[in-house]
C-alpha cells in the first residue's frame, strides 16, 4: 500500500508558508503529491490543538475510506511531517492513529506554552483569559487575528508524558531557535530511544537550511 504524506503548518500560519511550499514542491519532483491541510478552517479565531488533531484524523481516515474508529489500522500508511505547532499535533495524531508509520518534526513546538505564555507575561494573560480573546499576528494573513482564549484551555489538556508510542521519528530543529529551545528537542528524544534527532545551524524559520532537511526526508522516508 503507498504512504501518504501530510504536511502540518505551524502557529498563525498556512498551508501557503515558504517552508510547506518548498516541501511540496520537492515531493512533487519525486511525483508524490503532499496534502497540506488548511488549519485555519477560515476561523482562526477558534483555533485549537484538538481541532487540528480532529481535522487530519479525518483525511486519514477519509483517504484510507475508514469511517470507523480510529483504532482500526486499514487505512494507507501515513508519513507526517510537521512544523512547529503543527509538529506537536503530528505528534499527538501518531500517539491516537495507528495509520501513522513515520514523524518528521521541524522545530515542534514541545512545552510551547511554557516557553510562550511568559513572553506575553502575566498581566496579558490575565487580560486574555477576562477578555476571552487576545489579538495575534497571523503570519499567513499578514494581520493580526483575534485568538480565543479556548485555545489555552484546550492545549493544557495535552501532556507529553503520554507520547510514549514507538514510532519512528525525525526531529530538524534549529541551534538558535528563539522560539522553542532546542533543548526542548533534546529533552524528548533522549527519554525515547526511536527518536532520531538533528541539530541544525538556524533558528526557528529553518529558513536556511531547507535543503538540508529535505535531504535528511528523503533519507529518513527512503525516498528516491
Amino acid at each position: 500500500m503507498v504512504n501518504q504524506f501530510i504536511y502540518l503548518h505551524g502557529f498563525a500560519s498556512s498551508p501557503h508558508s515558504a517552508k510547506a511550499r518548498y516541501i511540496r514542491d520537492r515531493f512533487a519532483e519525486c511525483k508524490i503529491k503532499v496534502k497540506i491541510p488548511d488549519f485555519n478552517c477560515d476561523d482562526f479565531s477558534h483555533l485549537t490543538i484538538s481541532r487540528q488533531i480532529h481535522q487530519v484524523g479525518s483525511i486519514i481516515l477519509a483517504d484510507g475510506k475508514q469511517d470507523i474508529e480510529p483504532s482500526s489500522s486499514q487505512a494507507a500508511p501515513v508519513i507526517l511531517i510537521g512544523s512547529s505547532l503543527g509538529g506537536l499535533t503530528a505528534a499527538y495524531i501518531a500517539q491516537q492513529y495507528p495509520q501513522v508509520q513515520r514523524l518528521v518534526l521541524l522545530a515542534p513546538a514541545f512545552g510551547f506554552l511554557s516557553h510562550w505564555l511568559p513572553q506575553l507575561g502575566d498581566t496579558q494573560v490575565q487580560l486574555w483569559q477576562q477578555q476571552k480573546y487576545l489579538m495575534v499576528y497571523h503570519y499567513g494573513e499578514e494581520r493580526s487575528l483575534p485568538l480565543s482564549y479556548d485555545f489555552i484551555t484546550d492545549a493544557t489538556q495535552y501532556q507529553e508524558e503520554v507520547l510514549q508510542h514507538p514510532i519512528p521519528t525525525l526531529i530538524l530543529h534549529g541551534k538558535n531557535d528563539e522560539v522553542i529551545p532546542i533543548q526542548a528537542s533534546r529533552d524528548f528524544a533522549k527519554l525515547r530511544p526511536w527518536v532520531e534527532l538533528v541539530e541544525l545551524d538556524s533558528d526557528h524559520a529553518l529558513a536556511n537550511v531547507l535543503a538540508e532537511i529535505w535531504q535528511s526526508i528523503r533519507r529518513f522516508c527512503n525516498l528516491p
